[in-house]
C-alpha cells in the first residue's frame, strides 16, 4: 500500500501515536536541559550537583515505570492517555511556579515519568498492537512526532525565554497539553485498531508470546541491552550538557538550537526508510549496523571544535535516531510477542530511562573532576564501535532461535 493511502486509511491511530511522542517532548532531556542554565543559576547548583539531582529523579521514575507501565496491558489506550497527559501538564505547571529545591526534584521526577516514560511507552506499545505486518511503517510515522518536537521546541523555548523568561515557557507547555493534546487525543483514540486481513504478512522472526519473567531470564535480552541502551545514554548526555558544550566550543546557544532542524529532517527521512526496511527484512536483521552512524557522530563532535562539527554531529545523529527509533520500536514485539508487550516494554523503557539518568549524572561528576567532556564524547563513539560486534552476534542468535519453532503469526 502506498504511504499516502496507508496514512489515509489509518490516520486516527498514526496521528495519535505522533501526538503522544510529540507532546512527550516536555519530559525529554533535550527540552528540560534548555532550562538547565537557569535552574543551576537560581538554585546555586554546579553541573555535577544538577546532574546528580536529575539522575536521582530519573532513576526514581524508571523504578516507578516498571510498576506503572503495566497499565497499558490492563486498560485501553484512551484511559491511559486520560491519566498521563494531565499528570505531565501538572508537572510543567509546577516547574513554572516552583521556588523550592526539594520540589524541583519531585517535578523532575514527574516530568521524566509521565513525559519520557509513560507518554512514549504508551505510544510505542499501542502502535505495536495496532499494526502487524506494517509495524515498521507505522512506528516510523509515529516517531516523526518526536523529531518534530526536537525541531520546533528548542527554537520556540529559547525565543520565549529571551522575551518573557524561561518559566513562561513551562506555563505554555502545560497549557498546550490541556488545551490541545488531551482533547485531540481523546477524540482520536475513540476505538482501538484491530489487525486486519489486508495487513501485509508478518516477516518478523517472533515465535511465541513471552512473559516478562521469561524475558528477564533470557540471556539474549541482556546482550541486546548493551547496544539498545547506548543511543538513549549518549543522546541524553549530550543534550543535557548542551549549554556547557556550547560554552566550551564558544558557540551560541541559538546556533546549536538551530541545528536541531537538520537533525530532525534527517531523522524523519531515515525513520521512513528504516520503517520500510523493517517491514521487508525485520528489525532483528538490521541490528548489526544501527550503531555505526551514532559512533561516527560522537567521534566528530568529540574531535572537532569548528561550528560545522555541530551540524555534522546533528546530521549523523539524525540518521542514527531515525534508524534507532523505528528499529527498537519493532524489535521487542518481534522477539517476544504482543500478549505481554506492555509489561515487557515497561522493563525496556525503565532501563532506557535508567541509562538517561546515569549519563547526565556520571558525565556531570566527571566534568566537575576536570575530565575533558569532548574526550568523554569520543569514548562514547568508541564504545558504539565495539558494541556493533555484539549486535551482530545478537542478530544471528535471534534469527537462529526463531527457526527452531514455528512462528506465531499475529
Amino acid at each position: 500500500m502506498p504511504l499516502v493511502h496507508f496514512i489515509h486509511a489509518n490516520f486516527r491511530w498514526v496521528a495519535s501515536g505522533f501526538l503522544l511522542v510529540f507532546f512527550a517532548s516536555f519530559g525529554q532531556t533535550f527540552f528540560i536541559s534548555l532550562s538547565a542554565g537557569h535552574i543551576r543559576a537560581e538554585f546555586g547548583l554546579s553541573h555535577g550537583e544538577f546532574g546528580t539531582l536529575y539522575m536521582a529523579a530519573t532513576l526514581a521514575s524508571a523504578l516507578t515505570l516498571v510498576w506503572l507501565g503495566r497499565i497499558v496491558d490492563r486498560f485501553s489506550t484512551r484511559i491511559v492517555v486520560a491519566i498521563v497527559v494531565p499528570a505531565l501538564a501538572a508537572a510543567c505547571a509546577a516547574m513554572f511556579a516552583n521556588q523550592s529545591l526539594i520540589l524541583l526534584a519531585i517535578i523532575l521526577y514527574a516530568l521524566r515519568l509521565f513525559g519520557q516514560g509513560m507518554m512514549t511507552h504508551t505510544a510505542f506499545t499501542a502502535t505495536a498492537r495496532w499494526f502487524v505486518g506494517n509495524r515498521g511503517r507505522a512506528i516510523s510515522l509515529m516517531t516523526i512526532g518526536h523529531n518534530t518536537g526536537e525541531a520546533l521546541f528548542p527554537i520556540i523555548f529559547v525565543s520565549i525565554a529571551a522575551l518573557v523568561g524561561w518559566r513562561t515557557g513551562w506555563a505554555l507547555a502545560s497549557l498546550g497539553l490541556i488545551v490541545v493534546a488531551l482533547p485531540v487525543l481523546t477524540m482520536l483514540i475513540r476505538a482501538e485498531r484491530k489487525p486486519q486481513a489486508s495487513d501485509p504478512p508478518v516477516r518478523a522472526p517472533a515465535s511465541r508470546d513471552w512473559t516478562r519473567s521469561e524475558v528477564l531470564r533470557d540471556p539474549l535480552f541482556y546482550l541486546l541491552t548493551a547496544g539498545t541502551l547506548a543511543p538513549s545514554f549518549i543522546g541524553t548526555t549530550i543534550f543535557f550538557h548542551q549549554v556547557y558544550l556550547v560554552e566550551l566550543r564558544n558557540w551560541s546557544l541559538e546556533l546549536f538550537a538551530s541545528s536541531f532542524m537538520l537533525m530532525s529532517l534527517l531523522t524523519i527521512t531515515f525513520s521512513l526508510i528504516s520503517g520500510a526496511l523493517v517491514d521487508r527484512f525485520s528489525a532483528v536483521r538490521l541490528l548489526p549496523g544501527f550503531l555505526v552512524p551514532l559512533s561516527i557522530a560522537c567521534l566528530v563532535l568529540g574531535g572537532f571544535s569548528a561550528q560545522w562539527s555541530a551540524f555534522a554531529f546533528m546530521a549523523l545523529l539524525g540518521v542514527s535516531s531515525g534508524v534507532t527509533s523505528t528499529l527498537l520500536g519493532a524489535l521487542w514485539p518481534e522477539l517476544y510477542g504482543l500478549k505481554h508487550i506492555g509489561s515487557i516494554r515497561a522493563i525496556v523503557v525503565a532501563l532506557m530511562v535508567f541509562s538517561t539518568a546515569l549519563g547526565p549524572g556520571l558525565t556531570g561528576y566527571l566534568i566537575d573532576l576536570g575530565i575533558s567532556y569532548p574526550g568523554q564524547i569520543t569514548a562514547m563513539g568508541l564504545y558504539c564501535l565495539i558494541v556493533t560486534g555484539l549486535m551482530t552476534i545478537a542478530s544471528r542468535v535471534a534469527i537462529a532461535r526463531s527457526l527452531e519453532t514455528p512462528r506465531n503469526v499475529r
